[in-house]
């Protein structure tokens, strides 16, 4: 891809940085043996899990299962992107990037992200001054909204001439490209007019895109800007930006339907509201949501059509139910929204009713059993059934192990029974049970699990790899193609570290295997790496000895074997059986 950061430089990074002093400015790091621990910023906890490795050079939680190396720690902790926690750790340690390596995307986007603010600009210009401003002051003031919080939100007014803003900026057919204009029978005019306008901001508070509210009886009500290659709607949320601005690290965070419920709820003082952008919650929304803080609270009217949005959000939610996250519902009372409610109540009762909120889970199976009769054992039945694919979406941990568990309760069924239909279509998985030690610390010691664990420790034990290419006839041996994969890319660039190995797999379908093969305690010491290398080689060699023993056989049975393949044959018979070594 056109200004792709090389391999070779993310290598030369992970050689350089030293993830200790990266996290050790931002958290609470303590020596722990040979590692440093801190309580996880990812997950709320009483006991440091959090556990970072300075001869591995990544960072693992073996509370939530949070990991990475130093640029995954920038954008998850600072909510950096990859290019930007690239730039930000080249900078700590001296290092450009080559030459050659532009961000021909971002100069590419830029005359968009220029329009929109110019834009955003105009619209706010427009609301100060415009004849026709009256109608949409009125407005606002009728909400009671202070000149300080339209400000910082950026509000603005589309007046009513419909090419109001295609006049005064220009370049039509960029405006169209950037949601801002439209084709209207061969005629270019302004997308948006005589509408209260709503800035919608990324993570780097940058424009991206808008919405409007009508401000009289005109349809749609709200209006907002189409997919651009700015403007993502299943991936943004509206005030976000200007929450984390208040506190970057908000204990919780209420989702709400609309942009003016977020707005008026910021006016009372309630800074943790955003909105999604006129479409249902994503699964990406929340991770983004996630990613700011452990409590979402979705804000939906309690009647049908408040219900069913509520449960496309919990099937969305789900996905990223992640050890440490909770998510909560409020169902408003009929014909109310938060900033009727608000205005009604009060701060304080408004307050009281998020803290009230329901869990998901109690959500979850309410909505269920009201679908079916659980006094019967076919209603029973039916509610596993209808609960079973939904609960199938949750990670792996103690959530989906007691989602389970408070299914087979409801459905007065054995867990094991209910657990494995959950888990049908899916890769199986021992149940999770409470342990002194993390699970990765037990896991079951086989030769290319240990082999791909000790070579993500030390890079370097490729070199003992004698015959890659005669490995690669065990495709039928789970594990041995990663193996071969990483060790060839070992040989090739001998001054890999385990970081940058694991910065290579980013985003591919090994990635979460090694992650866990990482920061597995497999309790080989230093001094043993070798040994319990090379015994893992052998076991690989024995494997192949077997499988053309095998052949061989095959052939000798048919009278077809060679002469040089009977010598073969028969010195594979003589050599003597090893001790097994594990499957």
């Amino acid at each position: 891809m056109a200004g792709r950061i090389p391999d070779q430089f993310i290598d030369e990074l992970m050689n350089r940085v030293d993830i200790v002093d990266v996290i050790g400015d931002r958290l609470d790091l303590k020596r722990a043996g040979s590692n440093y621990q801190a309580l996880c910023p990812f997950h709320n906890e009483k006991t440091p899990s959090f556990t970072v490795s300075p001869t591995k050079q990544f960072y693992h939680c073996f509370g939530c299962g949070a990991h990475g190396t130093a640029i995954r720690f920038l954008m998850e902790y600072d909510r950096m992107e990859f290019r930007d926690a690239v730039e930000h750790l080249a900078r700590r340690v001296g290092m450009e990037l080559p030459q050659g390596v532009q961000d021909d995307a971002a100069a590419r986007l830029k005359p968009l992200y220029d329009a929109l603010a110019q834009a955003a600009q105009h619209y706010r210009q427009w609301l100060r001054r415009h004849p026709d401003r009256a109608l949409a002051v009125d407005y606002l003031k009728r909400r009671g909204l202070s000149g300080e919080i339209a400000a910082e939100y950026g509000l603005g007014f589309a007046p009513p001439g419909r090419d109001s803003l295609v006049r005064a900026l220009g370049n039509p057919r960029l405006l169209m490209t950037a949601g801002l204009a439209a084709d209207r029978g061969g005629e270019i005019r302004d997308r948006f007019w005589r509408r209260v306008m709503f800035p919608i901001r990324d993570r780097r508070g940058r424009i991206i895109g808008f919405g409007g509210r009508v401000l009289d009886s005109g349809e749609p009500k709200y209006l907002n800007s189409p997919e651009t290659p700015v403007f993502h709607k299943g991936r943004e949320l509206y005030g976000l930006y200007e929450c984390l601005q208040v506190n970057p690290r908000p204990p919780r965070l209420v989702v709400v339907e609309g942009y003016m419920d977020v707005v008026a709820l910021a006016q009372f003082g309630i800074r943790e509201a955003v909105a999604t952008l006129g479409t249902a919650t994503s699964t990406a929304q929340m991770e983004r949501l996630f990613r700011s803080t452990p409590n979402v609270v979705f804000c939906f009217d309690g009647d049908r059509a408040g219900r069913q949005a509520a449960w496309r959000a919990l099937e969305a939610t789900l996905p990223t139910m992640r050890d440490g996250r909770q998510a909560f519902f409020l169902f408003l009372p009929e014909g109310q929204d938060p900033d009727s409610l608000v205005r009604a109540e009060g701060v304080d009762a408004f307050r009281e009713r998020l803290a009230q909120a329901r869990p998901l889970s109690e959500v979850f199976f309410e909505q269920l059993a009201a679908e079916t009769d659980t006094s019967s054992v076919d209603g029973r039945a039916r509610l596993a059934e209808r609960a079973a694919p939904a609960l199938r979406k949750l990670p792996p941990g103690i959530f989906r192990d007691l989602m389970i568990a408070q299914l087979a309760e409801r459905t007065r069924a054995d867990t094991d029974q209910v657990e494995a239909l959950v888990l049908a279509g899916t890769a199986a998985r021992p149940a999770a049970k409470p342990a002194a030690r993390p699970a990765a610390a037990v896991m079951a010691r086989r030769p290319i699990r240990l082999a791909i664990a000790l070579l993500l420790q030390q890079p370097a034990l490729a070199g003992l790899v004698e015959d890659l290419e005669r490995l690669r006839e065990l495709v039928d041996t789970p594990g041995v193609d990663l193996f071969v994969e990483l060790a060839a890319l070992a040989r090739a660039e001998p001054s890999l570290t385990s970081a940058g190995m694991l910065e290579r797999f980013r985003d591919s379908p090994h990635e979460a295997t090694l992650w866990k093969l990482a920061a597995w305690e497999h309790a080989v010491p230093e001094s043993g790496l070798e040994a319990e290398f090379r015994g893992a080689l052998t076991w690989m060699e024995r494997l192949l000895d077997e499988k053309r023993l095998q052949y061989l056989d095959k052939k000798l049975q048919q009278g077809a074997l060679t002469e040089t393949e009977l010598h073969e044959w028969q010195a594979l018979l003589a050599r003597k059986p090893m001790a097994p070594l594990g499957s």
